[in-house]
């Protein structure tokens, strides 16, 4: 195991053990001085972040703008901040309390989970959103970003620990790895000692590396191979609009629609529209069969396209027989994000929401909903994709797991 990393989680837990302890006011007044940091040293940030774009020149086009920062993003990172530090503090708050037969006081009481690790990508903000969260909820963060952003993340983790030394706090509550290897990514995955739980954040082949060879526990995120049905009973204006918006707005994101399925009563009538809508976006079309009699321009769509996460102007068309083949199809291939019906039937729309199995599933609303921020989180430590303790967007709660506080007066067990 390398030194260095065994060192950075023994500075962690050291830091977990202290920030577990604090205040809401104390840490409350930690985040603002990290947001007034960052817009203090935003030329500093974006300065490091240019110099990542400039040697950034084999990433696809569609990732450069998640590896960009500017002033404005700059300033949405410390208004996230903020935002986390009106949030309750959940590690304030007792769950329940009640006294049991044997007349013991227990008390179910809301904790840090201690030592967390997030492996990502080529996302600067996750390193910022990240540490407002983790340290809000008394934890202590160990990131481990992407070779594209590690000028831009040693920049904004240098900036975030030194606010923390000169509020009196440990700095050691976020430590970047400025070791990008694989290597040392695979050690960090079984550094059981030392991390308590390992969020990746990223697309689905880094998601499935750590979910398949991490030793600590892992919370499943993010791939988002999101749907957007069309029924029988929805309205072509609406449907066009929230298609267009779930695709195009920002499609290299994971809540951003990937596929289109229609139901054949009124494909023939709505997809023209909606499919010249998307493409006057710029959109590339795969239709099936059916989709591609109605709109000729399509590619043909591959066995493969119905699982695939483009994060691109790109998107898969299906035609469907029923609201029951939809589901179908959306529970097989979905990667339980998010979804979305389009409907007028109150009726099909409540027997869309109870039958998708993903982790938020909508009724007349774009799938660029699903985000910690629009959901009133402040921010998203990730989105989970799977079902134990946590699922979908990841806030403060999310970050935190039970104890029980139990006192007697001389009980013992008969």
């Amino acid at each position: 195991m390398n030194e260095t990393l065994i060192e950075i989680g023994q500075r962690a837990q050291t830091a977990a053990d202290q920030v577990a302890l604090l205040d809401t006011a104390t840490k409350n007044r930690a985040l603002g001085a990290m947001a007034d940091a960052l817009r203090t040293h935003q030329n500093e940030i974006i300065t490091a972040n240019q110099a990542d774009l400039a040697q950034a020149t084999d990433m696809p086009k569609k990732f450069t703008d998640r590896l960009m920062v500017n002033e404005q993003r700059v300033a949405d990172m410390a208004n996230g901040l903020r935002t986390v530090a009106r949030l309750a503090d959940p590690t304030a708050r007792i769950d329940r309390g009640w006294i049991n037969a044997d007349g013991l006081q227990i008390l179910q009481r809301r904790v840090p989970l201690g030592v967390i690790g997030i492996i990502f990508e080529a996302r600067p903000n996750v390193t910022v959103d990240a540490t407002g969260l983790t340290f809000k909820s008394g934890n202590a963060v160990i990131l481990r970003g992407g070779k594209e952003a590690i000028r831009t993340n040693t920049a904004l983790a240098n900036i975030l620990r030194a606010a923390l030394e000169k509020q009196g706090l440990p700095a050691d509550a976020v430590q970047l790895i400025e070791d990008t290897s694989h290597e040392l990514a695979q050690e960090m995955m079984n550094l059981t000692d030392y991390i308590d739980v390992l969020i990746p954040r990223g697309g689905r082949g880094l998601i499935q590396r750590v979910v398949k060879t991490a030793t600590v526990p892992v919370i499943e995120t993010g791939a988002g191979n999101c749907h957007v049905y069309i029924d029988k009973d929805a309205a072509l204006q609406m449907a066009t609009d929230i298609t267009v918006n779930a695709k195009v707005q920002r499609p290299s994101v994971c809540n951003a629609a990937e596929k289109l399925l229609i139901h054949r009563d009124v494909a023939a009538k709505f997809l023209p529209t909606i499919a010249q809508a998307l493409l006057d976006h710029g959109v590339q079309l795969r239709g099936d069969d059916q989709a591609r009699v109605i709109v000729p321009q399509m590619q043909a769509a591959s066995n493969a396209d119905w699982d695939t996460e483009y994060n691109d102007l790109v998107m898969a068309v299906k035609v469907v027989d029923s609201l029951d083949d939809a589901i179908q199809h959306i529970n097989h291939h979905s990667t339980h994000h998010s979804e979305v019906i389009v409907t007028d039937s109150i009726e099909r729309g409540r027997a869309f929401q109870q039958r998708i199995n993903s982790a938020c599933v909508y009724v007349n609303a774009s799938t660029r909903f699903t985000d910690g921020g629009v959901f009133g989180f402040g921010a998203e430590i990730a989105i989970s994709t799977q079902k134990l303790h946590a699922r979908g967007p990841m806030g403060l709660d999310q970050l935190t797991t039970i104890k029980y506080e139990i006192t007697g007066s001389g009980q013992v067990r008969h």
